[in-house]
């Protein structure tokens, strides 16, 4: 368990990200402008490391090396879906929120659908932000209640979830986005470093050769696949082993990478900060490319923790006396329990890196949507520092918010079989689909409508819900397992369906034939 020397590094960590955060500060904010853009003076490779280390988190941290430990390295796989995903978003969205001069990417479907549209969509990314938020928070509060208490008890995990709450909303309401953006960055080289020094530490521990390891990753058991596999054309049906076969990664996770980059305003936020649109369009790219390795290393983590708790022919002498409580804590209790006095200290700090680097973008980006998409239209003609003020307490009120839900998360989870990764990308579903959809529509065609917008919206969501609750099953039908990027992939579809039925004179491509900012 945690000792003094782990209670040091730990603490230095959070004087160092508080410290960052005021220093970052400095130049002071008198708008909203400055608070939740930045001023637009972000260079390329910051906003870059800021996109990596809001889309890894907490959920890759402890997540891929329970993905990996319970299975094989397919989830790796899914990357190809969120790069050409990315790839369509710097390509054709990034452009197009440069040229409209939008501070949140919903004010653009204003241009085309009106206040009524722009703010439904707003609303649509601030339910679904505090579902895959409070998901991915859930998830590091089990790291702190695993310190605390020695006990993840959902009691326990409600503690931690309010400690984390109030730290990452003190340094998100006093710095903004350029607090934000730079903190990523040092938080980025605290949680791959945590990574590099597992593997280290676990290559060390266990006495088999490369060799013998390999083996025993390739030949895990008769008749079971390899563990090394990080490729599958196809899968079984649409259920839950299908979830990285090629056709769910090319249909399912690139509408989750379209989504994520492209309607998700904690993600696109970064990229609005960037002095150009070109530049905004390669921080996407940039991001998403420096993910994939980060992520083959927590990956690696998962398959060096099942040989030392697998596989004791291998371990010998240095097999663990105990395992893991649970799977789904593996590289938790592996700190808490096998790590050196100070590096476990260490490997915390880089959890809640991972952690606090999306629930501080998550906090500015949802208060950037409430106060530019929402508050600005019932309270006009006030003072930016007006807004600046409300946007501050916007930060607070989605810490709130999102600590709420991550409470209701520990009991929710705990109840069903997924692995915490397909948990956090699961819900991300809900928002998406109707999101994907309508910007699918807005910038790709002619067609689509206030109402029509508001319809898609709705039905993406309610067509996730229906999916995952199955009402049919109560009345004695069959259950369908499906993987969850089928349920994003039909949900999509849908939502989409209903989008293009709408058609008003008032909108169309060429509205974008006029640059309203200087993209290059």
């Amino acid at each position: 368990m945690f000792d003094r020397l782990d209670w040091i590094v730990l603490g230095g960590y959070f004087v160092v990200l508080i410290g960052a955060s005021l220093y970052f500060t400095r130049r002071g904010q008198t708008n909203t402008t400055d608070y939740f853009l930045a001023g637009r003076r972000m260079p390329m490779w910051a906003a870059a490391m800021s996109v990596m280390a809001t889309s890894l988190s907490a959920a890759t941290f402890i997540g891929a090396p329970e993905e990996s430990y319970r299975g094989d390295m397919t989830y790796i796989s899914s990357y190809i879906g969120t790069v050409l995903g990315a790839i369509l978003v710097a390509v054709v969205f990034i452009p197009a929120f440069y040229r409209h001069n939008v501070s949140t990417v919903y004010e653009l479907l204003e241009v085309r659908y009106g206040v009524a549209a722009k703010r439904t969509a707003s609303g649509m990314f601030m339910i679904g932000r505090v579902f895959a938020s409070g998901a991915r928070l859930y998830m590091g509060a089990i790291a702190g209640a695993l310190i605390a208490f020695g006990e993840a008890t959902p009691g326990n995990i409600c503690i931690a979830i309010a400690v984390i709450v109030a730290v990452g909303t003190v340094y998100t309401f006093i710095g903004g986005i350029e607090a934000v953006v730079w903190t990523d960055v040092i938080q980025s080289f605290v949680f791959i470093g945590a990574a590099v020094v597992a593997i280290i530490v676990l290559l060390k521990m266990i006495p088999a050769d490369g060799a013998q390891i390999i083996e025993a990753l390739r030949h895990p058991a008769p008749d079971e696949p390899s563990k090394l596999t990080a490729f599958k054309l196809a899968g079984e049906g649409a259920g839950q082993a299908d979830r990285y076969s090629l056709l769910s990664i090319v249909f399912g996770f690139s509408l989750i990478g379209i989504g994520a980059y492209g309607t998700d305003q904690d993600m696109t936020q970064r990229m609005l900060t960037c002095r150009s649109a070109k530049a905004g369009s390669w921080s996407a790219i940039s991001g998403v490319l420096c993910s994939v390795p980060v992520a083959l290393l927590f990956m690696v983590v998962g398959l060096l923790l099942w040989v030392f708790y697998q596989r004791p022919e291998l371990m010998g002498d240095a097999a663990p006396a105990i395992g893991p409580a649970e799977d789904r804590q593996v590289f938790l209790s592996f700190i808490l329990d096998q790590m050196p006095r100070g590096v476990s200290g260490l490997m915390m700090a880089g959890l809640f890196a991972a952690a606090l680097s999306s629930l501080n973008s998550e906090l500015n980006a949802m208060s950037s949507t409430l106060i530019n998409d929402v508050y600005r239209g019932l309270r006009p003609g006030q003072s930016e520092r007006h807004y600046l003020r409300a946007g501050r307490c916007g930060v607070v009120l989605w810490g709130l918010w999102l600590g709420g839900f991550a409470t209701f998360c520990a009991f929710w989870q705990q109840q069903g079989d997924k692995t915490l990764l397909q948990f956090a990308l699961s819900v991300m579903a809900f928002a998406y689909s109707g999101l994907v959809a309508v910007f699918f529509t807005a910038l790709l065609t002619q067609r689509g409508s206030t109402a029509s917008v508001i319809a898609a919206l709705a039905v993406g969501f309610v067509t996730v819900l229906v999916l995952n609750l199955q009402p049919w099953t109560r009345w004695g039908m069959a259950a369908v397992d499906l993987a969850f990027t089928w349920k994003m992939l039909i949900a999509t579809t849908l939502a989409l369906g209903v989008c293009l039925l709408g058609h008003s004179p008032a909108s169309g491509a060429g509205e974008y034939d006029e640059p309203s900012c200087q993209n290059d």
